[in-house]
């Protein structure tokens, strides 16, 4: 079964972090990467892991990730317990509001987290700033290709 990257960005920072991730994932064992708006409920039942990432916005997960965690929470409910997941945010300042929604819902469904939450945080806290495409530095990509690799790695050999 493969690794599920789903993600939603607005202005390029998660989705830089989430492609990232998911090539140094693909390396080690099968990936699908989606955009939140485009996964289902099937695309996470057909997945042996999941990586989330998201933007916090307003102190809070973006819309388009709550959504997909709305339109899918009780059609799985019950049916992928104990699978593997880890979770991504790129945030202006802490994200830890975005980090705690996604833990919330996976501790619903009974995931297990197998790698500690990486934050990318940008700074940005002018609405200009906030509203600007964002380029991730190479050093934070790094970050997240090592997560993804891990997360496949541990799929892959089926330590998860």
């Amino acid at each position: 079964m493969h690794l599920l990257v789903v993600y939603h960005s607005r202005t390029g920072g998660s989705r830089q972090m989430a492609e990232a991730a998911a090539d140094a994932a693909g390396a080690e064992h099968p990936v699908r990467l989606l955009e939140a708006p485009a996964a289902t409920a099937d695309d996470l039942l057909a997945a042996g892991g999941y990586l989330f990432c998201a933007p916090e916005n307003l102190a809070a997960l973006s819309g388009p990730m709550k959504d997909f965690f709305d339109r899918t929470y009780y059609a799985v409910l019950g049916r992928i317990e104990g699978r593997p997941y880890a979770r991504m945010v790129c945030a202006g300042t802490d994200g830890e509001g975005a980090l705690r929604q996604m833990a919330r819902v996976a501790t619903g469904w009974r995931l297990k987290e197998v790698q500690s939450p990486l934050v990318v945080r940008t700074g940005a806290q002018t609405p200009e700033a906030v509203l600007a495409p964002k380029r991730i530095a190479p050093a934070d990509l790094d970050r997240c290709r090592e997560l993804g690799a891990a997360l496949a790695a541990g799929l892959a050999l089926g330590i998860f």
